[in-house]
């Protein structure tokens, strides 16, 4: 998960639980499905900034520091200081030296374009080649986005020639992906298939800036057709400690958001090492959150369960959480199961970072999502951060998901991609190589892009619109994904 470091954005009218009478309903990207508007208001308590949990409302708080290895820290997003030799970069700090990523790999193929116009086919991505030898640091990184349940890709990522893949096919307890169901070549992209658990689209999405959600004149659902709350989602941001008051504020105007414009709403997250609330919650606790949430905002469409698991981060309270449970990983088994008890219909998501970067790191969550689903846990889907990817070739991408994919045996989600360049040149040239891995590889089901307003991003330079005037990057993915280009 990533937290930014900015002043808090005052919520405006046209964010009330309600429909704001003055929002433009014009030019809106398409949803994933009928919603309905949620609950009303709870008064809540004010949060705490001690320990890591935000100020009221769900601002980002001030603390949640950061693992080991150069990572960035959870406040504010600033960098940290160091990093590890030997290992790979984190996202905001310094470069490590080593981090073979792995070569090979289909590439993008022609076809499944959407909207009028097409896609870009191919084209290799300029943010530069991974060093080799070595694997990577591993330290705690801030993560969102979210992954669809069941369905998956074709073996080695071959593309077949019909339709859009069903976002379903996968057991409530694990199981095997569907092989092939790839977009349709030469054809727009379907609006996605059924799941065991839900119904979503394939989406391109983004997240809140601050606690705000449309930036000035620019009305967020004319350009996105996804949202995940940057911070506001955390427990930490909801509770100051795990008996105090629920401070929904936040949550209810962006959820109220989606059901109004018909987009998809993403929960980040319910589980982290970081943001969580001061002390050391209990099961029952544990529970409750989760079961609050669910009762608030059942259209809740994917949930990132568990964010950021071992070596990156772990939560104080895993023994308790865990009780009763078998394997490696026992809380993260009951974390998913409470998820699946209260939040039915989501989509439940193992979110990470470095998974689609560095081997080590990809091993070792492909290892961590076979002991959860030997010991029952019901996931539906993983989530790639994706921070990293602008370093590498779209060939290593392409085949690192590809492993991801046939390792897990479950669809992917890109949680939380973003190109932190100045030049508009270089961001839109690896843009320009990455979008079409992602879009056109059947196993992955949706992508989040962390951060669309410049100067209000956790990565420095990865904005996509300046004010009003859009940045070369945002030119071209709207023009690929057939949604107007600010300010229109």
């Amino acid at each position: 998960m990533r937290t930014t470091s900015f002043q808090l954005i005052t919520l405006t009218v046209g964010f009330c639980l309600c429909a704001c009478s003055g929002t433009d309903t014009s030019g809106s990207p398409g949803g994933g499905g009928e919603v309905s508007v949620g609950g009303s208001t709870e008064a809540g308590g004010n949060t705490g900034a001690n320990g890591g949990s935000p100020a009221t409302g769900g601002a980002t708080q001030t603390a949640g520091g950061s693992a080991t290895g150069g990572s960035k820290a959870a406040s504010g997003g600033n960098p940290g200081t160091g990093g590890a030799t030997g290992g790979s970069p984190q996202t905001g700090g310094s470069k490590a030296v080593g981090g073979t990523p792995a070569t090979g790999g289909m590439a993008p193929t022609t076809g499944g374009t959407i909207g009028a116009g097409g896609m870009a086919t191919g084209g290799m991505g300029t943010g530069g080649m991974a060093p080799t030898g070595g694997t990577p640091a591993t330290g705690g990184r801030a993560t969102g986005g979210t992954p669809a349940a069941g369905g998956g890709t074709a073996t080695g990522g071959s593309r077949a020639t019909g339709g859009m893949p069903a976002t379903g096919g996968t057991p409530a307890t694990g199981g095997s992906r569907a092989t092939g169901g790839t977009p349709a070549t030469g054809g727009s992209n379907a609006t996605g298939g059924t799941t065991s658990t839900g119904t979503t689209k394939k989406f391109f999405g983004n997240i809140t800036t601050g606690n705000s959600i449309d930036s000035g004149s620019l009305k967020y659902f004319h350009y996105w057709d996804q949202i995940s709350p940057e911070n506001a989602g955390k427990w930490g941001s909801v509770q100051s400690t795990p008996t105090s008051a629920f401070n929904w504020g936040t949550l209810d105007s962006i959820y109220a958001y989606t059901n109004t414009n018909n987009i998809i709403f993403k929960q980040h997250c319910f589980v982290w090492g970081s943001q969580q609330p001061n002390g050391t919650p209990t099961e029952a606790q544990v529970e409750n959150w989760i079961k609050s949430f669910c009762a608030r905002y059942p259209n809740t469409k994917l949930i990132d369960v568990v964010n950021e698991p071992p070596t990156h981060t772990t939560p104080n309270y895993t023994a308790a959480l865990g009780a009763g449970e078998s394997g490696t990983y026992p809380w993260i088994t009951k974390a998913f199961k409470l998820a699946r008890q209260y939040c039915g219909s989501a989509i439940l998501i193992l979110n990470d970072y470095n998974t689609i970067e560095y081997s080590a790191d990809e091993t070792r969550f492909i290892n961590i999502v076979k002991d959860i689903k030997a010991n029952g846990a019901p996931i539906d889907a993983v989530g790639a951060q994706a921070h990293a990817a602008h370093s590498f070739s779209a060939a290593t991408i392409q085949a690192n998901l590809n492993t991801l994919a046939s390792g897990t045996g479950l669809p992917v989600y890109i949680t939380e991609f973003d190109i932190p360049e100045s030049s508009d040149a270089t961001q839109l040239s690896v843009l320009q190589g990455l979008f079409p891995v992602f879009w056109n590889t059947a196993s992955v089901h949706g992508v989040t892009y962390w951060g669309w307003i410049a100067g209000q991003t956790w990565e420095t330079g990865s904005g996509l619109v300046n004010g009003t005037t859009p940045r070369s990057s945002m030119t071209w993915l709207m023009g690929q994904l057939s949604r107007p280009v600010p300010p229109n």
